[in-house]
């Protein structure tokens, strides 16, 4: 008995609609990447493993899809972690290759390789899949695409801004207002870890914090007292449980806040500046707000974390993000190269474009007319039209096959394809097609030119 064919969970196969709805996505961040002034790049799909490992904190380490050596890779396996069973030690030696798990830190080794090459500051996106060895569930996949943009080699908050406004011009195009952009600071989260005592807990804090709209208050903070954060600077996190408003009165709680500690001064005033500037060059329709319980990718970012959220009615997990990782080329031996990128998430903003019935009716378009087959000399007849049409930025195909009229058109009807031309010996004779509207059921006899215009 055959095998029934499947395919791994987490991965997806997409239909041709779904592809020329991914591209209508694709082809809408491309072309703001490009109006900005990024310049593409590509790396490959799987790194060494030491590139990946130790720069997502151990949560992400575990779900970096590990690549078994060629051959016959127990021959080199630790045979003390082998026979102990552990895996970690034996991953080492089996395994020295992963693939990406984000393309930031890709990103980072491509800088410090090809530093010298490359025209500071640096302006590149890039459009590839990556992997994780994540539990599936809705919006969250395996294998995704992830679109990213970055600058490396300038501290200017500018920067910041004009990902803000990026990320406007993007959601714009796609026509899905009602965005909401997050921002947070590294040096405010630090800053609160110094104020209640636990500097040295810092990760396993924001850790913590991040999950309060997810688990809230009372089991963050049990989170957080089983790390080993005292009550005592639990209690002086009571502020932050509560804090709303605007962007503007949420500043001036953190003042109050942060008021001892420099770190926690220098993210609020970089906050105050990017707000500032947002509010003099306005969004078309996103919004942006300050989330001081934003906590993403802490083992690189240092200044701002970004994270864009669908519009409200839509129950969706973040659809980009991003932020500045001021050393994190230093990893490859690249000191003192500042950058800050930003991510969108395609799968999950085609899952909400999809709910919104935002994608145009005709993104899905694919052949504009079919030529019936009647034979061979019919067939080298409509192929020299076809040609033409097809010079006139016409998508136009030929029945393959001399199959009765009834199967023909059955196809062009299953495929939603408007037109029809019929060629039979009368058009050969008298150099005209039979147009026939797929959808009316009119039929008219022309020329070629008439034709082409027609269907243009």
């Amino acid at each position: 008995m055959a095998q029934k064919p499947s395919i791994p969970k987490g991965t997806r196969d997409f239909n041709p609609e779904e592809v020329a709805k991914r591209n209508y996505i694709f082809n809408s961040i491309r072309g703001a990447f490009e109006t900005f002034g990024f310049q593409p790049i590509e790396t490959p799909s799987f790194e060494n493993s030491e590139t990946l490992m130790g720069k997502y904190g151990d949560e992400g380490d575990r779900l970096i899809f590990k690549i078994l050596n060629s051959g016959d890779y127990l021959l080199k396996a630790d045979e003390l972690a082998y026979a102990e069973k552990d895996s970690n030690k034996l991953t080492s030696s089996i395994s020295e290759k992963a693939l990406r798990y984000d393309l930031t830190v890709p990103f980072a080794r491509y800088v410090v390789q090809h530093q010298n090459e490359i025209e500071f500051p640096f302006k590149r996106y890039q459009i590839q899949p990556v992997w994780r060895a994540d539990r599936p569930q809705k919006g969250r996949f395996r294998e995704f695409f992830q679109c990213d943009a970055d600058v490396v080699g300038s501290k200017s908050l500018w920067q910041e801004v004009e990902f803000i406004q990026l990320y406007d011009t993007v959601f714009s195009a796609l026509k899905l207002e009602g965005v909401t952009i997050k921002i947070n600071n590294r040096k405010i989260l630090s800053g609160i870890a110094e104020v209640i005592g636990a500097s040295d807990k810092l990760i396993d804090f924001t850790v913590a914090l991040d999950k309060l709209d997810k688990i809230g208050e009372e089991k963050v903070k049990e989170e957080m007292r089983s790390k080993g954060i005292s009550d005592e600077g639990i209690s002086k996190l009571q502020p932050l449980f509560t804090l709303s408003g605007s962007f503007e009165s949420q500043i001036e709680s953190l003042k109050g806040i942060l008021s001892s500690s420099e770190e926690g001064k220098k993210g609020i005033e970089e906050l105050d500046f990017i707000n500032k500037a947002i509010s003099e060059l306005k969004l078309n329709t996103a919004t942006l707000q300050l989330d001081v319980t934003l906590a993403r990718g802490l083992n690189y970012y240092t200044g701002a974390i970004f994270e864009v959220s669908a519009p409200e009615k839509v129950n969706m997990g973040s659809i980009g993000g991003g932020g500045r990782y001021d050393d994190l080329t230093g990893i490859f031996g690249l000191k003192d190269v500042s950058g800050v990128g930003i991510s969108f998430g395609l799968d999950r903003i085609y899952l909400v474009l999809e709910e919104l019935n935002l994608f145009p009716e005709t993104v899905s378009k694919n052949v504009d007319v079919l030529f019936i087959n009647f034979g061979d000399k019919e067939a080298l007849f409509s192929l020299k039209a076809i040609k033409q049409l097809r010079a006139q930025g016409i998508h136009a195909e030929l029945y393959p096959d001399a199959a009765k009229m009834k199967k023909q058109m059955n196809h062009a009807n299953k495929r939603a394809i408007p037109f029809v031309v019929l060629v039979g010996d009368q058009e050969i004779e008298s150099n005209t097609y039979t147009l026939k509207n797929m959808v009316s059921g009119d039929q008219v006899k022309m020329s070629l030119e008439s034709l082409i215009n027609l269907i243009k």
